[in-house]
C-alpha cells in the first residue's frame, strides 16, 4: 500500500470520528494525534491514531481496523465465532451462519461489525451485516460480509 497523502485531522473532523466509533462500538477511542491516510494502490482510507493505523471509511463510514479493535475492544456490535470458523474467518471469507456462537441482539442488516473468536474475545475481521444479529445464529447461509481481517494489507501497514 503506497501512501498517497498523508495529514493531520482538525479537531471537528476528530470529534466525528471519535463520536461515529463510540455510537458504532461502544469504546472511547483515545489518541493525541490523529493523522488521515490515503493510498495510491487502495480505495481505503485510513485514520492514524498515535501513528497506529485503528480507523477505516468503508464506504464513507469510519470504523475500527482489526488493530483498532484489538486495542478498543468494542463492546457492542460483535459477533462470536467458534474454534472452527477461525481459520476462515482470519483468511478473508465471509461469516457463515454455522459458525456463530453469539451476535449482539442491537445489530441490523447493514451495519459495521466486529467478528471476534470466542475463547479470548480477539477480533479477527471487520464486516457488514447482511441479517439482523437476532437471527445471526442458525444452520445456514452468509450473514456477515467480510471487508476488513487479520494479515490483509490494511492490518499489515505500517508507517
Amino acid at each position: 500500500m503506497e501512501v498517497k497523502s498523508r495529514h493531520h485531522l482538525r479537531s471537528d473532523e476528530i470529534d466525528e470520528i471519535v463520536e461515529t466509533i463510540r455510537e458504532t462500538f461502544e469504546v472511547e477511542l483515545d489518541g493525541d494525534s490523529f493523522e488521515d491516510v490515503t493510498f495510491d494502490d487502495a480505495d481505503e482510507r485510513i485514520v492514524l491514531v498515535d501513528g497506529a493505523p485503528y480507523v477505516v471509511f468503508f464506504g464513507g463510514e469510519p470504523s475500527l481496523t482489526v488493530n483498532g479493535a484489538q486495542a478498543f475492544p468494542p463492546e457492542s456490535r460483535v459477533v462470536t465465532v467458534d474454534a472452527g470458523a477461525v481459520s476462515f474467518v482470519s483468511d478473508g471469507a465471509d461469516v457463515m451462519r454455522p459458525g456463530i456462537v453469539a451476535a449482539d441482539d442491537t445489530i441490523e442488516a447493514g451495519d459495521l461489525v466486529a467478528v471476534a473468536e470466542e475463547s479470548h474475545q480477539k477480533v479477527l475481521a471487520i464486516g457488514r451485516a447482511q441479517a439482523d444479529g437476532s437471527t445471526m445464529v442458525g444452520e445456514s447461509g452468509k450473514v456477515v460480509e467480510s471487508l476488513h481481517h487479520v494479515g490483509d494489507d490494511l492490518f499489515q501497514f505500517s508507517v
